[in-house]
């Protein structure tokens, strides 16, 4: 019979000294005592009790006698993240708790917001190309750019939210706009609802106020991963992502995992092909109070024929959707854009209830494309084009620093976070435009390469951000209470530059406090009732070129949400209700003019239902609904006080779910229904898109390999099944964007 108890190092060293005197392997015991705190000892089985082994046969005894000694690798400490990504809920779609800014992780009943990680089995089975597959699973989320273009935008709970905010393993900043087109090293998507200046400081490009959005990458596990997925999207495009991860040591201290994905091909739209190639590395070393990690990526991506926003101009209406799938673009636009990016990061438990930690990275990204601005002149589809040629690039820093720490005073345990954080970034931009042409929407005719083209991007503008942040979360009564304080101080400078003479033409250097509170209260063990105050603060806009004050720099914007919600923990299932009140200030258009300003603000009141997990076993739903009701307040324009926010729905649904059939073993059945209700597409509320749905299925099934007995999965899917054309976002004021067709999906996973 095998015991199996957990020792301390002294207690271990008396026990190795006792078997020295029995079987005469001291050397190899006392080596396999310096271990870690932590250890199992099996004690061994009565029949391996003997008499005195002989002298010669010593140097077996000492290889053998080490296996009784079993070391486990430590387990991360509370106050330390790294290694300590939170299991996966039941269903296995989100986890059961995410990285809370400079908080640390937080299982979701003890989190006091609302905030939801998907994993890395939901990309892969749902087929997730872009993260806007992913958030197709959210309903506070919308996307607000098209699926083909060549970077991510969206709206959290009617708020814009830019790619360039998103943050990587906790640090903000690295996620460029011409990065993480592809997710195969992406472990986890954590999103969470409303500003978090507090636990995430300030985005360095804006849009950290409707939520955020941290990417976890992959790490090796203690199993040996070889996995290839051949994958296939109408119309014709055809992919190989190739997953690797091993561990090395003696006990397994050092992992690499590597992620190579390549696709290319025609894409659902017509004239349109994208090619897409990417490699993530991703180093980690578990020791015993030390942890380490680097990540380094390469991403490159073409796309021809790149759809684009649509300008509704003066129409008094928004025209009927066209065919999605016909392409109203010129079929010579094209994006290009390639990025690098590395970060490394360390912790290191102090003592046992203290850890401390860094973190610094870098990216740099170029793209060059060629599109048309596209302006409706005619509910018949008629519009002009413009073509425009750009070239960009953006170079970020950012790092951070900090300490994590529990401790007991009394009754109370105080959960004590310490934050430094700082990014620095450039941005360089030129552009031109060519001739103008006309085509129209339901009969998109043809027109000429413009000749237009450009040289080296010129610097237009820099920014520098800064902040120090301390926190407290203070719990009783078994954690049945927990209530957190805290206040980031944040420093931003941000310049704008003359892109012909370099001189600098507006900015500003200033700085802000923005505090938060929250609190959960558990009145039954599976019942968090929860309450928050918290802000955001972003760098006031650099206003383009596309506006007649280009080179200004608008004021910075600060926002703040007041949120309560309930959460219930069903065993299997749990539940969320959150109720918000944002309020933000307004970027608004003169159209008369093409003058981008500040002025008034938007306040964002709703609430959020949702539910993950499984209702019985083989049946998984994930999704919910958000009612919301964004008015203007407060703007220039006193006709428009009181209507609604232009570009946001009043209702946004998103329900999936997953049924294994009992009488077919392996075989999973999928589906997912989306409906986004109308919204307004301008300030005084005359223009509205109306309602859409969006219906996807689909089905995969898991058999093992007749070559080496491990599991093969074969996945189809359909999105948009009905083939609805429809108006999915708007964008600014008086900006829409098309929905993607019907789109077939394939793929195939096979492990070695």
């Amino acid at each position: 019979m095998t015991y199996t108890t957990t020792l301390h190092k002294n207690a271990l060293l008396a026990a190795a000294s006792a078997l020295v005197l029995t079987a005469g392997g001291g050397e190899a015991i006392a080596q396999s005592a310096r271990v870690l705190p932590a250890v199992e000892v099996h004690a061994p089985k009565p029949r391996a009790v003997r008499r005195a082994v002989p002298r010669q046969n010593a140097a077996r005894v000492q290889q053998a006698q080490p296996r009784a000694v079993e070391r486990r690798m430590p387990v991360t400490p509370s106050t330390g993240v790294m290694g300590n990504v939170p299991a996966a809920y039941a269903g296995g779609q989100v986890a059961s708790g995410s990285q809370v800014g400079f908080l640390g992780n937080r299982g979701v009943m003890d989190t006091p917001f609302n905030q939801t990680s998907y994993t890395a089995k939901t990309i892969e089975d749902q087929q997730a190309r872009k993260l806007d597959d992913v958030f197709a699973n959210d309903p506070s989320v919308r996307v607000t750019v098209p699926r083909a273009y060549g970077f991510d935008s969206m709206n959290i709970r009617g708020f814009g939210v830019s790619s360039q905010a998103y943050g990587i393993n906790g640090l903000y900043g690295l996620a460029s706009a011409y990065s993480f087109s592809s997710l195969s090293a992406v472990e986890r998507v954590e999103v969470l609802k409303g500003p978090g200046a507090l636990l995430t400081g300030m985005p360095p490009a804006g849009g950290g106020v409707g939520g955020s959005v941290n990417l976890t990458t992959k790490r090796a596990g203690d199993a040996p991963l070889a996995q290839i997925t051949n994958t296939y999207a109408s119309q014709s495009q055809f992919g190989t992502h190739v997953d690797l991860g091993q561990r090395f040591g003696e006990f397994k201290e050092f992992g690499v995992r590597f992620n190579g994905s390549y696709r290319d091909g025609a894409t659902e739209l017509a004239n349109q092909s994208q090619e897409l190639g990417s490699a993530f590395v991703g180093l980690d070393y578990r020791g015993e109070r030390v942890r380490l990690s680097a990540d380094f990526g390469y991403e490159k991506n073409n796309i021809t024929a790149m759809t684009r926003f649509i300008d509704l101009g003066t129409l008094p209406a928004v025209p009927v959707a066209p065919d999605a799938r016909a392409n109203y673009v010129p079929n010579w636009g094209f994006w290009e854009s390639e990025a690098r990016y590395g970060m490394v990061q360390g912790e290191v438990d102090i003592t046992e209830n203290l850890t401390a930690y860094a973190q610094a990275g870098i990216v740099t990204g170029q793209t060059r494309y060629l599109y048309s601005d596209i302006r409706m002149t005619n509910l018949n589809g008629t519009f002009t084009g413009d073509p425009r040629r750009n070239n960009q690039a953006r170079d970020q820093m950012a790092a951070q620093a900090g300490l994590r720490a529990s401790v007991d005073t009394g009754p109370v345990n105080h959960a004590i976070n310490f934050n430094v954080a700082g990014s620095e970034g450039e941005v360089r931009i030129i552009n031109t435009t060519g001739t103008r042409f006309t085509s129209n929407l339901y009969n998109p005719r043809a027109s000429a390469i413009p000749t237009v083209d450009v040289g080296a991007p010129p610097k237009i503008s820099d920014t520098q951000l800064s902040s120090v942040g301390i926190a407290d979360t203070m719990s009783v009564w078994d954690n049945r209470i927990q209530f957190t304080v805290g206040l980031r101080h944040q420093y931003v400078e941000s310049n704008s530059f003359n892109a012909t003479t370099g001189a600098r033409t507006g900015g500003y250097d200033t700085s802000a406090t923005t505090p938060a509170y929250a609190l959960v209260i558990k009145p039954l063990e599976n019942v968090s009732v929860y309450a928050n105050h918290i802000e955001a603060l972003e760098a006031g806009t650099v206003v383009p070129d596309t506006y007649s004050n280009r080179g200004e720099v608008l004021p910075p914007y600060r926002t703040r949400q007041y949120e309560m919600g309930v959460k219930v923990d069903w065993g299997r299932i749990t539940t969320t209700v959150s109720a918000f009140d944002i309020t933000r200030p307004m970027q608004l258009v003169n159209r008369t003019t093409n003058i981008l300003t500040q002025s008034g603000e938007s306040r964002n009141k709703g609430v959020e239902i949702n539910a993950f997990g499984e209702v019985t076993e083989g049946v998984r739903l994930l999704g919910g609904v958000m009612f919301i009701d964004a008015r203007q307040e407060k703007t220039d324009n006193v006709a428009s006080n009181g209507r609604r926010t232009f570009g946001v729905p009043d209702t946004q649904f998103n329900l999936g779910g997953e049924w294994d059939v009992p009488f077919l073993r392996g075989l999973t059945l999928t589906g997912r229904a989306i409906y986004t209700s109308g919204f307004f597409t301008d300030q005084a509320n005359l223009v509205s898109a109306p309602s859409w749905t969006r219906y996807d299925a689909g089905a995969r099934y898991t058999f093992a390999s007749p070559w080496n007995a491990k599991p093969v999965v074969v996945r189809f899917s359909v999105e948009n099944v009905l083939n609805s054309n429809y108006w999915q976002a708007a964008t600014n004021e008086g900006y829409i964007i098309l929905g993607a067709p019907r789109t077939y999906l394939v793929s195939t996973t096979f492990n070695f």
